[in-house]
C-alpha cells in the first residue's frame, strides 16, 4: 500500500511528530546514560568473543 499523496510540501509528505514520552527518552540523561552502557557492554563482549 502506497499513499496516494505524496507530492512534496503536502501535510502527508512530512513524518509525524514525535510524543511526548519519545522527546523525553531522547533527552533524558539518565536513560542515555544507561543505553550508552548497554551499547559499550554488547561491544565489549562482541570483542571479547572475537579475540578467541
Amino acid at each position: 500500500m502506497t499513499a496516494k499523496n505524496k507530492e512534496p510540501y503536502q501535510q502527508a509528505y512530512y513524518p509525524p511528530m514525535p510524543t511526548r514520552w519519545v522527546r523525553y527518552m531522547r533527552t533524558s540523561v539518565v536513560w542515555q546514560f544507561y543505553r550508552f552502557w548497554v551499547i559499550n557492554l554488547k561491544i565489549l563482549k562482541l570483542l571479547i568473543k572475537s579475540h578467541n
